[in-house]
């Protein structure tokens, strides 16, 4: 360990989400007092626990509208579903218009909403009059409530900006009246002595901070997650994996020309066994009646129905012969049981789970798994990757054309993060273009994680921002960093990958010299959508005003989403959108995540050792399926079953941290990634072939996903370089 390490504080037994209680509102709440508010009864939230899961790659009710022989028409088209988008279709779910939520990548959260630091910022930095200062307190202060209601895990842990010398003292007092100017409340300047008090793990040199007590922080996919599955639940359609390629108008609509992709390793394993590429077949992958076998059945039901009654009407027709009517009589039977056998001969039934036909054997399914990938460079993503969803963009899983879509809408909402410049070019809108800034992060265990209370930043570089952190998570690891990388920079994007983690480590140990680097176990990076404008840009466009941008939305666009969201439904009215009131909106999610205490009532062991047979859902919840996170067969089933689709162990990832624990789903350790695909594999009814696997490197600096001791004694070099 470095020497300073041996003089650590003492670990201070912060709260972990999770860990015998959650994060609730803000505040953390005990797990005896969990029933109720951070677990509420299932009757009174917007998901139904009954469902099975959804058909491939769309929510079940954008699978209706697909199959659908009427033409579709949308009122709001919204492009990107990361948070900003989530946000803002979960409030348009507030009104009765029909919206519909395109992502271009595999998941929901997967751009710069999955690589950042999940801060909800408290907005004394931004400049007057700016987007950014106008949205970020309101937004800040929406936060509390939403999180009493989506339940994704608030944890109102405040912020401190560090200053060392007299010189950054002065910045302090700068930011506190901008801070001011902004509307920010509670702000103020701590001396030492309290400053020490609060946090004694900082820099022995610091001598005072500015204290923002309401900022917080969340995990920002499992906040976006909760906004999109709460939006579909009340009505929101979800398409994945559509890429919008080109957009024009006709009359009042616009028409959206949509690339539908699915990875590689999904085609060609639906090829082996004669399926179809898009992932369109009898069933829905769960047990249940797909969508265009609904309507089959439905045209069959019809005509078979008019032939009957046609064939009754001449039974009793007194004025045909007897030999007549006796053949009507054997004909509408025969149709009768036909028709029967057609329509009810199996067993799935449309939109809810039905107990398969024999249990399914985990273990049988984990054998046929491939191990988990931890090194080499095939699945390393490109810059360009990270602008359309990073490690779920479509070449970085070598994607497959399987289909074009044309979708037909009265406005558009443009919030496509790194290609929100493209989009709008569609439209013939040049007026700005996204300069992406790359932002990398280094992740320590949770061991590390009691060094800091509140979010601990330097004072700010007049250029690159506010510079690196250092912040304990929602789950008690430590995260470090990020870099400011321009990419329109050759220098800072070709960074190397030691260069990276040299600064980042460096740069913490001025605030915090406390942490120990050989905990790293992850390392991620993000691309922030910095825009030419130097602001956010929310606002219809030139061209056309149905078309409304919610671009270049970078730091701290995750405070401000639903303040911004409030007012794209403002512009949207403005705009001339009639949105009556949905009656029927319930504003209310359960967690995925399940609270623990310990090991009580759960049980490990070897894969089929405690493995559910599917049905069981008082085995499913003892049994656990990562060891790390204590994570339950129940869970990622659970998870299943909501109203996003999901196909790969990354998305379970990120609604359950299976696999997020230290030992990165080692596969010599529980083998969990194999153990979770299993799962997906039993639940949607396909092979685990066609389930999707985490890649490496993706974007991590570690040269692998199993860092030996060369690796950490290289972490521990770098962190003492100046």
């Amino acid at each position: 360990m470095p020497p300073i390490a041996s003089n650590a504080p003492p670990d201070r037994k912060l709260p972990q989400h999770g860990v015998k209680g959650a994060f609730y509102g803000g505040h953390f709440v005990d797990l005896e007092d969990c029933a109720g508010t951070f677990q509420p009864e299932t009757k009174n939230c917007s998901q139904c626990p009954n469902q099975g899961s959804c058909p491939r790659s769309q929510s079940r009710n954008a699978a209706i509208s697909a199959a659908s022989k009427e033409e579709v028409i949308y009122d709001v088209v919204i492009c990107g579903a990361g948070c900003i988008g989530s946000a803002i279709a979960r409030e348009l779910s507030k009104y009765s218009v029909k919206t519909l939520l395109l992502e271009a990548a595999d998941d929901v959260s997967q751009g710069a909403t999955k690589g950042n630091s999940g801060i909800v910022h408290a907005g004394y930095d931004d400049k007057p009059g700016t987007n950014r200062a106008k949205f970020c307190w309101k937004g800040n202060q929406m936060f509390p409530q939403l999180d009493r209601e989506l339940r994704f895990g608030y944890q109102l842990n405040g912020s401190l900006v560090v200053a060392t010398t007299q010189d950054e003292v002065k910045i302090l007092d700068d930011l506190m009246k901008r801070g001011e100017t902004n509307g920010v409340k509670n702000l103020r300047i701590i001396q030492k002595e309290e400053l020490f008090k609060m946090e004694p793990a900082l820099n022995p040199n610091a001598i005072a901070a500015l204290h923002a007590p309401d900022a917080g922080n969340v995990i920002p996919y499992e906040y976006a997650i909760a906004l999109a599955e709460n939006a579909v639940d009340n009505g929101v359609e979800l398409r994945i994996r559509r890429e919008v390629t080109d957009i024009s108008k006709k009359g009042e609509l616009f028409e959206l020309d949509v690339r539908h992709w699915e990875p590689k390793a999904y085609v060609e394993a639906r090829e082996k066994m004669g399926k179809s590429a898009d992932g369109s077949e009898p069933l829905d992958g769960s047990g249940n009646m797909s969508f265009g076998h609904l309507l089959s059945r439905t045209s069959i039901a019809m005509s078979s129905g008019v032939v009957m009654v046609k064939g009754m009407i001449m039974m009793i027709d007194k004025s045909l012969s007897d030999s007549v009517r006796m053949q009507s009589c054997v004909a509408t039977l025969a149709v009768f049981i036909a028709s029967a056998l057609l329509l009810f001969g199996s067993s799935p039934t449309f939109g809810n789970k039905t107990k398969r036909r024999k249990p399914t054997s985990l273990k049988e399914l984990v054998e046929k798994c491939s191990p988990p990938i931890g090194s080499g460079a095939d699945g390393k993503v490109e810059v360009t990757d990270m602008f359309t969803g990073g490690s779920g963009s479509w070449n970085a899983v070598q994607g497959v054309t399987v289909g074009h879509e044309t979708v037909k809408c009265r406005y558009v909402i443009n919030c496509a993060g790194g290609a929100s410049d493209k989009v709008a070019r569609m439209i013939g809108d040049d007026s700005f273009y996204i300069k992406p800034r790359l932002g990398d992060y280094l992740l320590l265990n949770r061991n590390q994680g009691h060094l800091t209370r509140h979010t601990i930043f330097p004072c700010p570089d007049p250029v690159l921002g506010k510079g690196v952190l250092v912040q304990t998570t929602l789950w008690g690891n430590l995260i470090l960093g990020p870099t400011a990388r321009d990419t329109n920079n050759d220098e800072p994007r070709d960074m190397s990958a030691a260069s990276i983690q040299e600064y980042i480590l460096s740069k913490c140990k001025k605030l915090c010299p406390y942490f120990d680097p050989k905990e790293t176990f992850h390392a991620f990076c993000g691309a922030r959508s910095k825009s030419s404008r130097g602001d956010w840009i929310i606002e219809p466009s030139q061209r056309d005003g149905n078309f409304i941008h919610v671009a270049g939305i970078d730091s701290p666009g995750l405070a401000g989403s639903p303040a911004i969201a409030l007012e794209v439904v403002r512009l949207l009215a403005d705009a001339g959108l009639d949105m009556p009131p949905n009656t029927s909106f319930n504003p209310n999610r359960a967690p995925i995540i399940i609270p623990k205490a310990g090991m009580k009532g759960l049980k490990m062991g070897p894969v089929g050792k405690n493995d559910s047979d599917g049905i069981d859902e008082e085995k499913m919840a003892s049994n656990v399926v990562c060891k790390c996170e204590k994570v339950t067969e129940l869970e990622v089933v659970r998870a299943l079953h909501r109203s996003l689709p999901i196909d790969s162990t990354q998305a379970i990832r990120k609604r359950t941290r299976a696999g997020m624990g230290h030992c990165q789903a080692e596969p010599d350790n529980y083998n969990c990634e194999c153990r979770v695909k299993a799962i997906i594999a039993r639940e949607n009814n396909t092979s685990v072939d066609e389930v999707g696997s985490r890649p490496w490197p993706a974007t991590s600096t570690l040269s692998q996903r199993w860092i030996d001791d060369k690796e950490k004694a290289d972490l521990e070099k770098r962190m003492m370089i100046d």
